[in-house]
């Protein structure tokens, strides 16, 4: 089975994403291009035209074992969401994820913040973690364990440690995001309709199998064990069905 074989299980949207971020990254972290080209400059978007600022500043990633983290938790929510909750509805995850990513540039725009890709993973993670087994648990790096509904909170406060206020801010503004798009479509089912894809999007789209699943929902990356309560523990393992929880190894076991 070839590279490219292996590249096409993975959900249209979410290789999209993960294709995106590592096209628009990468030539920055090798300085090909300049990362004043592809940041989110308000005066340059509305007076020159440059639209494509909007594009690049959501995909736009740090440097170093930093980008690996978040490539890898990017991939992991996105790809767990569309092969889950959004299984054969791929263009409903592309019209939702285009309508959270506006708010979070609406919610910025007072911030003045040059690039969103953390907050839309802010985003991805709220709701990847809101739509997990009640009672899940995540471990960081096998150091802290904490309930999975705060994990998104731990990365707003990682960045208020590591990048001050600023970062901080512009990362709630996808928890923010991510709230509403759980509690409108999920929760309350208030703005289901609203998050039902247009027919040219659908058309553009498709719809995937869900086939490049690697886990259930609410898996957060690299560095992050999830554990899942007792309770789905014990019905998923007591049945011939469904998933066997700890079936694999530990870091660190023989």
């Amino acid at each position: 089975m070839s590279f490219w074989d292996e590249i096409r299980k993975i959900p249209p949207v979410t290789r999209f994403l993960c294709g995106s971020s590592l096209a628009v990254s990468l030539p920055v972290m090798v300085q090909l291009v300049s990362p004043y080209k592809v940041l989110f400059v308000r005066e340059l978007v509305t007076r020159r035209f440059e639209l494509w600022r909007v594009y690049t500043s959501f995909f736009l990633g740090g440097s170093g074992i930093n980008y690996l983290f978040d490539f890898v938790m990017l991939y992991r929510n996105s790809d767990q969401l569309e092969s889950s909750v959004f299984a054969r509805k791929s263009a409903d995850y592309a019209w939702q994820l285009l309508l959270a990513a506006a708010g979070i540039l609406a919610l910025n725009l007072p911030l003045r913040s040059f690039i969103h890709a953390r907050p839309l993973l802010v985003a991805l993670t709220y709701l990847s973690s809101r739509l997990a087994p009640p009672g899940s648990q995540t471990s960081l790096f096998g150091l802290i364990s904490l309930p999975l509904v705060y994990f998104p909170y731990a990365l707003i406060a990682m960045d208020l440690v590591m990048a001050g206020p600023s970062a901080a801010a512009s990362s709630l503004t996808g928890a923010i995001v991510g709230h509403l798009w759980w509690w409108g479509v999920f929760d309350t089912r208030a703005l289901q309709r609203v998050g039902q894809a247009p027919t040219w999007l659908r058309n553009l789209v498709g719809n995937s199998d869900g086939s490049g699943s690697t886990g259930t929902v609410g898996g957060a990356g690299s560095g992050v064990h999830v554990i899942p309560p007792r309770r789905a523990r014990t019905e998923a393992t007591g049945t011939t069905s469904g998933h066997r929880w700890g079936s694999g190894h530990r870091l660190g076991e023989q």
